[in-house]
């Protein structure tokens, strides 16, 4: 039911948007509009994750055992120069694992977050009512695991908390990507990030 109202009220304010004119109560609608994405890309994720159909729920637990896919891919991922994080696409959005570089770019400690649901550990920032990281990722995630291929997004603002609980300006560009097992199947999907802030932080933001 949640899903339908969030659905339906998305609809409700795209259409408004086409029709608003004023930039005062246009402002408003985008505002309302993206709360109601990012509720939507929360419920999803949790209930469903990234997979479109019904699926059986395996238990999970966190770090996941050293599979031979695993195995394969760990060196690459614990030496590699770009900040990635691994995502299990399961309900939940659990993390993986975060490699060093991805911890310090993001403020945080890979052993605390690892298990933990990916929108739990980073949210958006509740002081930014124009926040969309979160929908914005959510669905570049179910692009790459309806397809199987790599997808790109556009620069994101995606503010992170420091060690205090403070939520502090970054802008990324991410690059999504699947890992797949040995028989094809979506495993993991590697969430990888350049911290491109100095280039695009106090930039007027731009609203539809």
């Amino acid at each position: 039911m949640q899903r339908y109202i969030e659905e339906q009220n998305i609809a409700h304010f795209q259409r408004l948007l086409l029709e608003e004119t004023d930039q005062g109560s246009r402002r408003f609608i985008q505002e309302q509009l993206l709360a109601s994405r990012r509720r939507l890309a929360t419920l999803m994720a949790v209930a469903t994750g990234l997979k479109t159909k019904p699926q059986i729920i395996r238990e999970r637990t966190f770090p996941h055992p050293e599979t031979k896919l695993m195995s394969k891919f760990r060196h690459e991922f614990e030496m590699a120069t770009t900040p990635q994080l691994l995502i299990d696409p399961g309900g939940g959005l659990h993390i993986v694992d975060a490699n060093q570089t991805y911890a310090a770019a993001t403020m945080i400690e890979p052993g605390r977050v690892a298990g933990e649901r990916m929108f739990d550990v980073f949210l958006d920032n509740p002081g930014d009512p124009f926040a969309d990281g979160v929908a914005n990722l959510y669905d570049s995630l179910r692009i790459v695991a309806e397809t199987r291929q790599p997808h790109g997004m556009a620069i994101q603002r995606y503010d992170v908390r420091d060690p205090t609980g403070k939520f502090v300006e970054r802008y990324w560009q991410p690059l999504n990507r699947p890992v797949l097992n040995e028989v094809g199947d979506l495993a993991f999907i590697l969430h990888q990030v350049i911290d491109v802030t100095a280039q695009f932080a106090r930039r007027p933001r731009q609203f539809a």
